[in-house]
């Protein structure tokens, strides 16, 4: 669930295979301050997870909450992730130029400004993260981040 980059204060999170305490504590264990929900519509037939009642369980864990929608991946383009190596391929390139949109760019920047004053966790569903959008989202972010500290 965790693979956590202690330099630059950014890991990944997929909530599959998890309840919300669990998920919770997982956070809490792993100093997460912030999360970000990369979720395009942050709702969610497992129990705990739709953005209401989540935001809360993590306010009473200490932990932040922000949800940005720029960062979702558009519902037509999902199944790709799920799909073929092809598939999967097509997907991930259209999402990486999706990543290049204004408002997009933006939230990545939010992300890395965060990133380098505490530990934020960007969270998608899915457990196997090469398998969903929030993987492109932490390159993206830890490249930035690599820039800045190279520069």
């Amino acid at each position: 669930m965790f693979a956590t980059d202690q330099q630059a204060g950014v890991t990944g999170v997929g909530y599959e295979g998890l309840d919300l305490d669990e998920f919770v504590r997982r956070l809490s264990q792993n100093g997460v301050t912030l999360l970000i929900d990369v979720r395009l519509t942050p709702i969610s037939r497992k129990r705990g997870f739709s953005k209401t009642v989540f935001s809360a369980a993590l306010a009473d864990a200490g932990i932040a909450y922000e949800h940005m929608r720029e960062l979702g991946n558009p519902k037509w383009n999902r199944a790709g992730f799920a799909g073929s190596p092809a598939e999967l391929g097509s997907a991930r390139a259209f999402y990486a130029q999706y990543l290049n949109q204004d408002d997009a760019r933006h939230c990545l920047e939010r992300i890395v400004h965060a990133a380098r004053r505490e530990t934020v966790a960007i969270m998608c569903f899915e457990a196997d993260e090469h398998r969903c959008h929030r993987d492109l989202v932490l390159e993206a972010v830890r490249e930035r981040l690599n820039c800045a500290i190279s520069a």
